[in-house]
């Protein structure tokens, strides 16, 4: 599948500053923006670098205002909002968008094509791996001799947002130039070596640059950016100019292998796709559009180290989302099988199962990855039980069993703080065998949306996802334990009397399960889609003497969910039927987040409704089908990628990050358990 638009979406100024690109370098920084090339976020920019990867990310290249003069006329290329003091004033100027003539992914290389008179210019961004290195490639691919004056915008501020104060020196070096606030990191700006012409310095800043989706987010609509310096070149036909944005000061030194950097690029871009062809050649053919998931699995992965005795240790994570999410622990086990086994990589889930069970602490896994310095965040009951299930995922895939043997004490250890209790109220209940959990002010299921003191669904009781994932993870540490020689009959006791004690979840008045049983309140009959991994988790669904729910009653959850929550993108996070309802996310942080799980639709909770759909139907097309509609979501928000969260009131209009680690994961995962399922 070719993501790619010509004029009716590049010439659409609402269509193309609403479509994002996104390039990343594996160590947590980024390159995004839009097809129109008008910033509309805080997190826009050419350059994002991790400064302590892959954390400290900071907006360095904002971007390029490129103006061509052809023939004696010239071209804006680029598009700027300017913010007025009402929003509803400010203006867009000038329309360098209405040039754009193609757009396209290259695997993940945006390629933007400018018709200018007979003249077409080409424009490719990349990153360099491992490295806070971006760079824009220009190639004058059809007409005449072409000038081109490159504004070059930058900054140097937190990528959440905030222009940086202090004193901004831009000063040259080699053939490019230098830019420095205050005692903060240097970044380079250097063209292409051969080039007569160095950047003309010449600060200035752009004040009041509109961020339309900031606005409305509520997050601030605007921002500042310093013009540092003006680059003029010429160009003849199919002659090509690199800039190179860069923490690097070595690139000074030696000149820009303009074509290594594109194919380097392009090789690993086709080395995954390959891969992941090979691993499933067993399988059905995937349909084409599943390809571009698979390069966008691969931009969650990167690099952290984690400190030990000896020092700084390599190890690995996933960022949740971008282009504002860290690496969270709910986030990451969630994520693990799909953008690592089910795309053939499983060997990348190892390091990162073996850096968080480094953290395990007191039976519980880190929320919020700890950054250098800080105490890890543990507030979080089921990020632990979405562990087991990434190790057994792992397992299952690789037969690894020296991880397996290395995991299985803290696993153990897991298992028994949550039998005695650990934080926040989590532990057994002796009387039913299910895990209760909560305190006031507190949230730790993945509904955990919080406003200064209000959380906003505490769930405070029995949650019944938690308790399908406890047993899950009774079950599969039964299994540990009988693969590595290891007793089990203490596991299936307590995965037995937990299997006992959640038929209290079913209500006979609703026809379908209770959220949380035991809350402080009595029962919560509120319909969420929790309930669905009662049916999709690998126990406690479809194996004979095993499951949670009679077939019956999975049946009827499936249904419920289908006819009530299921939307084309994933499901509904609360009823539309229920007052608490809201159907459209956005507005200021207390509006978004009093929204985020009361009926906005969750992309990843696709997966286990494409799942559960089919432990009860046994119907490997009709389950896949439920799939499709994502084809054309990649084609309509973050390129190539998918969203988040989506409105929960139709067309479901794409929200939140642009790019969500579960949300990709879980489709990838769930298509390659069901298309091989036997």
């Amino acid at each position: 599948m070719t993501i790619q638009f010509g004029r009716e979406i590049c010439g659409q100024l609402e269509a193309a500053a609403s479509r994002e690109w996104l390039v990343t370098n594996g160590i947590g920084g980024y390159a995004c923006g839009t097809v129109s090339g008008q910033l509309t976020r805080a997190y826009h920019g050419l350059l994002v670098a991790a400064l302590n990867p892959p954390v400290e990310r900071s907006l360095l290249l904002t971007k390029l205002d490129e103006t061509a003069t052809y023939r004696g006329q010239q071209y804006p290329l680029y598009s700027n909002q300017w913010k007025a003091d009402r929003w509803d004033d400010s203006i867009v100027s000038p329309h360098g968008y209405c040039h754009i003539e193609h757009f396209e992914l290259e695997g993940t290389i945006p390629v933007w094509t400018f018709a200018i008179g007979d003249a077409r210019l080409q424009k490719r961004v990349g990153m360099v791996r491992g490295e806070n290195t971006s760079y824009v490639r220009y190639e004058l691919t059809r007409g005449s001799g072409l000038d081109l004056s490159i504004k070059i915008i930058v900054n140097h501020r937190d990528h959440h947002g905030g222009s940086h104060p202090g004193d901004w020196r831009v000063t040259a070096a080699g053939n490019g130039i230098c830019v420095q606030v205050s005692e903060d990191v240097p970044y380079y700006v250097f063209p292409s070596a051969g080039y007569p012409n160095k950047p003309q310095i010449n600060p200035q800043w752009l004040r009041n640059v509109g961020l339309a989706a900031e606005h409305y987010r509520g997050t601030g609509d605007r921002d500042d950016h310093l013009q540092a310096a003006v680059l003029e070149v010429h160009l003849e036909p199919h002659q090509g100019l690199t800039l190179l944005a860069t923490t690097e000061a070595a690139y000074g030194e030696r000149p820009i292998d303009e074509t290594a950097l594109l194919r380097d690029r392009q090789r690993q871009d086709e080395a995954l796709v390959a891969r992941w062809r090979d691993d499933i050649v067993e399988q059905p053919s995937p349909p084409d559009w599943l390809a571009p998931l698979v390069l966008a699995a691969d931009a969650f992965i990167v690099d952290r180290a984690t400190h030990g005795v000896a020092g700084k240790i390599p190890g690995k994570t996933i960022i949740a989302g971008y282009p504002w999410f860290g690496d969270w622990g709910r986030d990451t086990m969630i994520s693990l099988p799909g953008l690592t086994s089910a795309v053939g990589r499983p060997e990348l889930a190892r390091p990162i199962l073996q850096t968080f069970g480094q953290h395990l602490s007191q039976g519980m896994l880190p929320n919020l990855f700890p950054d250098s310095g800080q105490a890890p965040e543990y507030n979080t009951v089921d990020a632990v039980l979405w562990y087991f299930e990434a190790v057994r995922s792992y397992y299952d895939k690789t037969q690894d069993r020296d991880l397996l043997s290395e995991l299985f004490p803290a696993l153990v250890d897991a298992i028994q703080w949550h039998q005695r209790g650990t934080r926040y109220g989590i532990g057994v209940d002796p009387e039913d065998g299910l895990l209760r959990a909560g305190e006031p002010g507190v949230q730790l299921t993945w509904m955990d949306a919080k406003v200064d003191d209000w959380v906003v669904t505490p769930r405070m009781g029995k949650p019944i996802e938690v308790n399908a994932l406890w047993y899950n993870a009774l079950r599969v540490m039964a299994y540990f334990a009988r693969l590595l020689g290891q007793p089990d009959r203490e596991f299936l006791q307590l995965a037995q009397h937990c299997r006992l004690g959640f038929g209290k979840f079913w209500s006979v008045e609703q026809g379908y399960c209770f959220d949380v049983i035991d809350t402080p309140y009595g029962d919560d009959a509120s319909l969420r889609p929790n309930q669905i991994f009662a049916v999709a988790l690998p126990y406690g669904s479809h194996l004979p003497g095993e499951a949670l729910l009679p077939p019956e009653q999975q049946q009827a959850v499936v249904d419920t969910l289908s006819a009530t929550l299921l939307t084309s993108y994933g499901l509904r996070s609360l009823a539309p039927h229920h007052p608490d309802y809201v159907g459209t996310y956005g507005g200021d942080r207390l509006q978004r987040d009093g929204a985020y799980h009361q009926g906005t639709v969750w992309g990843w909770l696709m997966g286990p409704f494409v799942q559960a759909h089919w432990h009860v139907y046994r119907d490997r097309a009709e389950a896949l089908s439920f799939l499709t509609p994502c084809a054309d979501h990649l084609r309509n928000a973050g390129l190539g990628t998918v969203s988040e969260i989506f409105d929960g009131d139709a067309p479901h209009r794409p929200r939140g990050c642009f790019a969500q680690a579960w949300s990709v994961a879980e489709i990838l995962r769930v298509w390659q358990m069901i298309s091989g399922a036997i």
